[in-house]
């Protein structure tokens, strides 16, 4: 005898019809109660599925559609179109929002399911591998340094990092700027957000860019609305950062929409790289010895480290097909302790030297 129940079976059965076909053999063999006994069924169900086989061998032991013959409630079919060419007026608007719109007298799960049978997506919108692609071809085809991205990352949460940046007084911030074409970055370090630091590092970074022979005049240098970028929430005149950028003819200071921060991914994603691949691992003995190391990242990441999302390429390999002549000296530009270099600031200004980019600091 069967040790399980035939409908226990059937709910668990890939393959029903051979489970059925078996029942149909028994019982031509032995008669429907017997079987019914043996599979632990209903006579009326094994006589079922013997008339089925007569009728329609093996195909007719399938399960049949439970759809109904008739459907009074369906939507009639000029509707079903109307529907479709309502779809292709608002494409990026969802079910609710167009029932409104054209007061359909429809519920949303209704008219999504209409559109899903006839074809037409609910949204249409690309995947995200899709735009990140369609991005990824728009940046390989800016001019180098035509469009660049700041911000700054606070190193104080990276476990590893903590206690050496507590007990050898390192810095506590990174201020990070990174060229979108080809990825170079450059770094600088302080121990606090501040307005005065971000504008340090910018005349720091775009006094050796000239320097080397780059052209800034068509630069478009993109941050976050923090206050060490923007300076205060009510200020009504440019904040000194803003001035520094602009001073240079042609560059111009641009920021993100509120909580848009990917539209800062690509200095983010570096943020994420470098602690990963340098403040988890590294150790330091002291401010010197950490920014030795730093600067030889920063050298690997600009000159070796290739790069996935680039073809592979390393960003010294992509800076030299946009510009075949670039000096290499561009991408090895140290990263700067902005704290000494504020120090240094005030002791320039307090003997009357207010141009700090002219000093030897600079160089």
């Amino acid at each position: 005898m069967c040790p399980y129940q035939y409908y226990h079976i059937m709910k668990n059965c890939k393959d029903k019809k051979h489970l059925r076909y078996q029942m149909v053999i028994y019982a031509e063999k032995h008669g429907i109660k017997p079987t019914a006994r043996f599979f632990h069924a209903h006579p009326d169900t094994v006589r079922k599925w013997v008339n089925r086989f007569k009728e329609e061998r093996f195909l007719g032991l399938g399960d049949l559609s439970r759809r109904p013959n008739h459907s009074p409630f369906k939507t009639p079919e000029d509707t079903r179109n109307l529907l479709v060419e309502i779809k292709a007026k608002y494409k990026r608007i969802g079910a609710e929002q167009i029932k409104v719109l054209e007061n359909i007298p429809l519920s949303p799960k209704t008219m999504r399911k209409v559109w899903r049978e006839k074809g037409v997506s609910s949204r249409q919108r690309r995947k995200k591998h899709v735009t990140k692609n369609n991005l990824r071809h728009i940046k390989k085809e800016f001019n180098l340094f035509q469009h660049t991205c700041e911000d700054t990352k606070h190193l104080n949460d990276i476990p590893e990092y903590w206690t050496p940046m507590m007990r050898l007084g390192l810095p506590r911030v990174q201020y990070t700027f990174r060229e979108v074409s080809s990825g170079i970055m450059y770094l600088g370090y302080a121990d606090e957000l501040s307005l005065s630091y971000a504008t340090l590092f910018s005349d720091y970074i775009q006094h050796n860019l000239r320097r080397l022979g780059i052209d800034l005049s068509n630069t478009t240098r993109q941050t976050d609305n923090g206050s060490e970028y923007m300076g205060s929430w009510n200020a009504k005149e440019p904040s000194s950062f803003t001035l520094s950028v602009e001073s240079i003819h042609g560059q111009r200071h641009t920021t993100i929409p509120p909580a848009h921060h990917r539209w800062q991914a690509d200095v983010e994603t570096v943020h994420d790289i470098i602690e990963r691949e340098f403040f988890e691992i590294e150790t330091f003995s002291d401010n010197d010895d950490f920014f030795n190391k730093i600067f030889s990242y920063q050298l690997f990441f600009n000159l070796l480290r290739p790069n996935t999302y680039k073809e592979n390429k390393s960003p010294w390999q992509l800076a030299k097909e946009k510009i075949p002549d670039i000096r290499k000296e561009v991408l090895m530009i140290p990263p700067v302790d902005l704290r000494w270099l504020l120090r240094k600031k005030m002791d320039f200004q307090s003997i009357g030297v207010y141009d700090v980019s002219s000093s030897p600091l600079f160089l």
